[in-house]
C-alpha cells in the first residue's frame, strides 16, 4: 500500500473518530429531552406535531407497548409504499411517465425501505417517478432510521434506568429522531452535494447531442411493439446511428443525503455512488464515506452520555474500530494485488497485475483505496450503497465486504441497530465472562439472568437461519438457480451474499445475480422483514426487562466492561460467531475462488 493511500485512509478514520463525541453529546441531550439549540427554533414544530397526531409527549411505554407501536407504524409505512408505487403512473411528478411497478417487486422495495435496508432489484431511472423516489422512498429513509434509533434509545434507557416499568415513547422518540438530528444533517448535507454536482431538479431528463454518433443495429418492431422475425425466426434488424443520448437527472442530492446519513443506501439511479451525479468529486466521495459511520459511530458516544459513564461508549466504539480496521486492511491489499482472471493491460504477468492493481468494476476517480474503503465501510454499516462493484472484487476482497454483514451489522452498523446489535454481544460477552470465573455476570450494573440470555440467543441465531435456509433454497430451486448469470463458486457467492444482505438489512449486492424475479423479490423481501423485527422486538424485551432491576453495586469479582480486555473479549465474541456460522458457507465460495486464483499465477 502506498503513503497516500495510508494517509486517506488515517485522515478518514481521524476525523470520522473526532466527530463522534460532539454530534454523540448533542443526540445525548436531545434524547434525554435536554435544550439541544435546535429546540429553540423547530420546539414549536414537534409541539405541533404531537398536537395533531394525539400524543402525550409525558406518557411513557412498556416495551410491549413500545413494540407493537413501532412494528404498527412501519406496517403503515410499508403499505403507503407499496400503494404508491402501484399507482404511481397516474400520480404527478412523473416527467417520463413511469408505469406501475410489479407486485412483487413493489412488495420488496416497501419491505425493503420500510426496514431501512434499501435493497434494489430495479433501475431507479427506468423504474421509479419522482414522486415515488421523494414521497416514498426518501419518506422512509427518514423515518426507517429514526425507528432503528428509538429502539437503541430504549434499550440504553432500560440499561440507565432502575425499577422502572416503562423505557421511553416511541412516538417522542420517533419525532425527535427526525426533527433534531437527521433532517438538520441531512439539509445542510444536501446543500453541500448540490455544490460538488449531484443534481436537485424537477426538470424532465435531459436530451443531448454526442460527442461521436455511434452506429447499431436497431430491433424491427410491429405496430404492438412486437419483434418482427425473419425467415430463420431471428429478430430483424436495421442500421441506424445513435445521435443523442437520454441523461436522467432529478431530485437526487436530497435523497442521497438521508441514504447515507441514515445507513439506508438506496441510490436514486442504478449505479448507486458510482454514478457521476449521485458522487461526482473526491471531496463528495469523502463526505459520503463519512456520512455513511457518523452517526452510528457518534451513538456510542451518547450511550456513554446515558448511561452516566462515557468510557463504556468508547469501550465499545473501540471494538467496532479494532473490527473495522483489520478488515478494512484485508479488502485493500486484496485489491491492489490484482486479480490475475482479468487482463488489464498489455502485460499480464503476476508482477504486472499486483503493480497495477483490482480496477476492475472501480471508478478512476476513485481508484483501489477509496473503492475499498467504501466497499468496508457500507457494509459495516447496514448502509448499502456502492461507489465501485463488489461482484469484480479479488475473491478476499469481496470476502471482506461479505463476512461485514454476515457478523451482524454490529461494526458500527446501522443507525441504532447497530449499536443495539454490539450491546447484545457485550451482554454475551460478559455471561462467557461470567461462565469462566463462576458468577452471575453483570453488564453497567444490571445482572444478566436467562430471560436476557434467550433473547440475545434468538438475536444471534434468527438471522444466520435466515441467511443459510435462503442460500440454500436459492442453490436448489429452479427458479433459484435461473438467476444466476456465473456458475460455480461465484455464482454461489452471489447467492450467498444477497441472502446475506437481506436479512442484515444491508441491501448492498453483489451484482451478477439476476434478482428482480417474482422468487428472489418474494423471497428476500420477506427475509428481510423477518430480519429486521424478529431482531428489534427481542432487543426491546431485553429493555424492558433490564429496566426493572434495580442496579447491583460493583464488587471485587465484577468484570470491568471498559478495559482493553473487554474490547478484546468483545472482538473476539463476535468474531468467533461469525467464523463459526459462516466459515462452512464462505469455503463453498469466495475461499474456493481464491484457490482457484493461487491455482492460476
Amino acid at each position: 500500500m502506498t503513503a497516500n493511500g495510508v494517509l486517506q485512509l488515517v485522515l478518514y478514520l481521524v476525523v470520522l473518530l473526532a466527530l463522534a463525541k460532539p454530534l454523540g453529546a448533542y443526540m445525548a441531550r436531545v434524547y434525554e429531552g435536554r435544550p439541544c439549540g435546535l429546540d429553540g427554533v423547530l420546539g414549536w414544530l414537534e409541539r405541533l406535531v404531537y398536537r395533531l397526531s394525539g400524543v402525550r409527549p409525558d406518557e411513557e411505554m412498556g416495551w410491549k407497548t413500545y413494540a407493537v407501536t413501532m412494528l404498527l407504524f412501519n406496517l403503515a409505512g410499508m403499505l403507503v409504499l407499496y400503494g404508491i408505487q402501484r399507482v404511481q403512473g397516474v400520480l404527478p411528478l412523473n416527467p417520463e411517465k413511469l408505469g406501475a411497478v410489479s407486485p412483487d417487486l413493489a412488495f420488496n422495495t416497501a419491505a425493503s425501505f420500510a426496514t431501512n435496508t434499501n435493497w434494489q432489484s430495479y433501475t431507479g431511472e427506468t423504474t421509479m417517478s419522482y414522486l415515488t423516489q421523494m414521497v416514498g422512498l426518501t419518506v422512509q429513509n427518514f423515518v426507517s432510521a429514526a425507528a432503528g434509533m428509538a429502539v437503541l434509545v430504549a434499550l440504553i434507557r432500560g440499561f440507565a434506568r432502575r425499577s422502572a416499568e416503562t423505557i421511553g415513547n416511541f412516538w417522542v422518540d420517533l419525532t425527535r429522531t427526525t426533527l433534531y438530528i437527521l433532517l438538520p444533517l441531512s439539509f445542510v448535507f444536501a446543500l453541500v452535494l448540490v455544490s460538488q454536482g449531484v443534481v436537485q431538479t424537477f426538470g424532465p431528463y435531459a436530451k443531448v447531442t454526442v460527442v461521436q454518433p455511434t452506429s447499431y443495429d436497431e430491433p424491427i418492431t410491429d405496430t404492438g411493439g412486437k419483434p418482427v422475425l425473419d425467415e430463420k425466426g431471428q429478430p430483424k434488424t436495421k442500421k441506424s446511428t445513435l445521435t443523442e443520448q437520454l441523461i436522467a437527472v432529478g431530485p437526487a442530492a436530497s435523497q442521497i443525503a438521508i441514504k447515507q446519513l441514515g445507513t439506508n443506501g438506496g441510490g436514486f439511479f442504478n449505479v448507486n455512488s458510482a454514478h457521476p451525479f449521485e458522487n461526482p468529486t473526491p471531496l463528495s466521495n469523502f463526505l459520503e464515506l463519512l456520512a455513511i459511520l457518523l452517526i452510528p459511530a457518534a451513538l456510542c458516544y451518547t450511550f456513554g452520555v446515558m448511561v452516566r459513564d462515557t468510557r463504556q461508549g468508547w469501550t465499545v466504539l473501540a471494538a467496532m474500530t479494532v473490527i473495522f480496521v483489520g478488515l478494512l486492511a484485508v479488502c485493500v491489499v486484496a485489491e491492489q494485488q490484482g486479480n490475475v482472471f482479468v487482463k488489464q493491460g498489455v502485460d499480464h504477468t503476476a508482477s504486472a497485475l499486483q503493480a497495477g492493481g483490482n480496477m476492475e468494476g472501480k471508478e478512476v476517480r476513485f481508484g483501489i483505496v477509496n473503492s475499498a474503503l467504501w466497499a468496508t465501510a457500507t457494509t459495516a454499516a447496514s448502509n448499502g450503497s456502492v461507489n465501485s462493484m463488489h461482484d469484480s472484487y479479488t475473491p478476499i476482497g469481496g470476502l471482506v465486504p461479505l463476512w461485514m454483514i454476515q457478523l451482524g451489522e454490529v461494526v458500527y452498523g446501522g443507525v441504532g441497530s447497530g449499536l443495539y446489535g454490539m450491546l447484545i454481544y457485550a451482554i454475551i460477552a460478559v455471561f462467557v465472562a461470567g461462565l469462566m470465573v463462576g458468577r452471575t455476570p453483570e453488564y453497567l450494573g444490571k445482572k444478566i439472568d436467562a430471560y436476557e440470555m434467550k433473547m440475545s440467543s434468538l438475536v444471534i441465531l434468527i438471522v444466520p437461519f435466515l441467511v443459510l435456509v435462503g442460500t440454500s433454497i436459492g442453490v436448489v430451486t429452479t427458479a433459484g438457480k435461473a438467476g444466476i448469470l456465473n456458475p460455480g463458486a461465484h455464482g454461489f457467492s452471489e447467492i450467498l451474499y444477497a441472502f446475506s444482505s437481506g436479512p442484515n438489512n444491508n441491501g448492498s449486492a453483489f451484482a451478477g445475480l439476476s434478482a428482480n424475479t417474482p422468487f428472489y423479490n418474494t423471497a428476500l423481501g420477506l427475509s428481510i422483514l423477518f430480519g429486521r423485527y424478529w431482531l428489534a422486538v427481542p432487543v426491546l424485551a431485553i429493555a424492558g426487562s433490564l429496566a426493572r432491576k434495580k442496579i447491583v453495586p460493583t464488587g471485587a469479582g465484577t468484570l470491568p466492561t471498559h478495559t482493553p480486555l473487554f474490547v478484546a473479549l468483545l472482538v473476539g465474541v463476535v468474531i468467533l460467531v461469525g467464523a463459526l456460522t459462516y466459515v462452512p458457507a464462505l469455503a463453498l465460495g469466495p475461499i474456493v475462488e481464491h484457490l482457484n486464483m493461487i491455482a492460476a499465477r
